[in-house]
């Protein structure tokens, strides 16, 4: 049956498409989910767990700083007390493991001398560091007190703080990444939790695939946000399956109504064809309608097999379809100058029903024929596929990207009748069988649309939904 699409047929020529990727990306999507919630908790603890450790370091420096500083500032009163309690013969004496040393105006010159960089600080508590004559580090404070009858200083050596610093981190990071390591074992553990009930409600909607009468999944599980989900399903599928139902039961009165009529005419050509005498006009007239009969059986039976989504089986041979639908369409050429050419395997056959056979490869030829006013539209059967070719007027970009869409005429279907719908059928056929179906410009000019076939044993078998599933 000729489509009313611009030129035939759709989609440029298309690689292998993956079948059926839902479940696939549903499995995908719980291990993103479960990974993301263990995550969380792993980031979680090592944020808490480092930002504590930060806390503990910059509160140890700052405790042992104000302690340092606490002690070299009373060691230093106390080293002017006894200075002054002396008389100045008493010298600054080591306070708490610290080192004072004394220098008297007099021997002012000769600190700045040897140690010039003592002489320069003021009075107060100062950090000294680097290393020394044997290349060895040092780290120690240094408290100064300037005073007219003498200048005092008191060290303390920091290298064991440092030491202990150096230590007390490396605890720390060892804490971080032993806190790490629990909060990622905790949310594996709440993930595992958090996720089961979402795991046993979707085994539970796996486990309904195929069911005529699926077991409602509200009561199976909690008042919480779960449940929620599975009495949400259950409404939801509550009201898929009543459209669904009302769709297969709509489908079957219409097929069955129309098969009613069709069978009327059927008989009735079939008789007046059988009578003698005929004249050639009515002839032909009745042979029109019996072709037209034919064709509308066939369409119905395919629209009704798409709706139930199910795949009709049998052995057509598609040579022998091709050959049919071009006469039937030789008859309709009216005074075109077209020939219409059959060539090719004569042995190809396909497991489908001759009517979803002559319904895809039919709406291809008709097409062309359609499109083509001169020349030649040629049916070339090969062994896996079979290639429609004509001498039209071509396709544009943006028919070869809608042809396949619902509803969509092409750029050359002008003021003719139709709504566009002939090859989106074709497209859902191929997609119930397996078949494939694309288009290319041809060597010189029109279009070569294809038919390709995939064997029995190569193709995955469809499980095919319940009605109340």
């Amino acid at each position: 049956m000729a489509s009313d699409t611009a030129s035939p047929h759709p989609k440029p020529e298309p690689g292998p498409v993956p079948a059926r990727p839902g479940a696939a990306r549903a499995r995908k999507f719980r291990r993103r989910l479960r990974t993301r919630i263990v995550w969380s908790f792993a980031l979680l603890g090592f944020c808490l767990t480092v930002l504590f450790a930060y806390a503990s370091i910059l509160a140890r420096e700052r405790v042992e700083n104000q302690l340092v500083e606490d002690v070299m500032n009373r060691n230093l009163e106390e080293s002017w007390r006894r200075f002054v309690v002396s008389g100045g013969t008493n010298t600054a004496a080591p306070v708490q493991q610290m080192k004072g040393y004394l220098y008297p105006p007099d021997k002012l010159e000769r600190l700045r001398e040897e140690k010039p960089e003592w002489y320069r600080l003021k009075d107060g508590i100062h950090t000294m560091s680097g290393t020394d004559e044997n290349g060895d580090p040092f780290s120690f404070r240094i408290g100064v007190r300037k005073t007219p009858n003498a200048w005092f200083y008191l060290t303390y050596d920091m290298g064991q703080v440092a030491l202990g610093e150096v230590q007390f981190k490396r605890t720390l990071w060892a804490t971080v990444a032993v806190f790490t390591l629990l909060s990622l074992l905790v949310g594996w553990w709440s993930a595992s939790r958090v996720m089961s009930p979402v795991s046993e409600l979707a085994n539970r909607l796996r486990a309904y695939r195929g069911s005529s009468n699926p077991t409602q999944l509200g009561p199976l599980f909690p008042e919480d946000e779960v449940g929620e989900l599975a009495r949400a399903l259950d409404d939801y599928s509550t009201r898929l399956t009543e459209v669904v139902q009302r769709d297969r039961e709509f489908n079957a009165d219409v097929s069955h109504e129309l098969r009613t009529p069709l069978a009327v005419i059927r008989g009735a050509t079939e008789l007046l064809l059988s009578r003698s005498g005929l004249e050639p006009k009515v002839e032909q007239r009745l042979l029109r309608i019996q072709r037209a009969e034919q064709a509308c059986s066939d369409l119905i039976g395919s629209l009704l097999l798409l709706s139930r989504n199910e795949r009709g089986h049998g052995a057509s041979n598609v040579a022998k379809v091709a050959d049919q639908l071009l006469d039937s369409h030789r008859a309709q050429i009216g005074g075109k100058p077209l020939e219409l050419m059959l060539e090719g395997e004569q042995t190809l056959v396909v497991d489908a029903p001759e009517a979803a056979l002559s319904v895809a490869l039919g709406n291809l030829i008709g097409n062309a024929v359609k499109y083509t006013q001169e020349g030649v539209v040629l049916v070339r059967v090969l062994e896996d596929r079979v290639e429609v070719i004509d001498s039209g007027p071509g396709l544009s970009e943006e028919d070869a990207a809608k042809l396949f869409d619902r509803g969509y005429r092409g750029t050359h279907a002008g003021h003719s009748q139709g709504g566009g719908i002939g090859l989106s059928i074709v497209s859902r056929l191929c997609d119930l069988y397996g078949w494939q179906v694309y288009v290319r410009p041809g060597a010189e000019r029109g279009v070569v649309a294809t038919l390709r076939f995939t064997p029995a044993e190569d193709r995955a078998p469809t499980a095919l939904p319940s009605p109340k599933a």
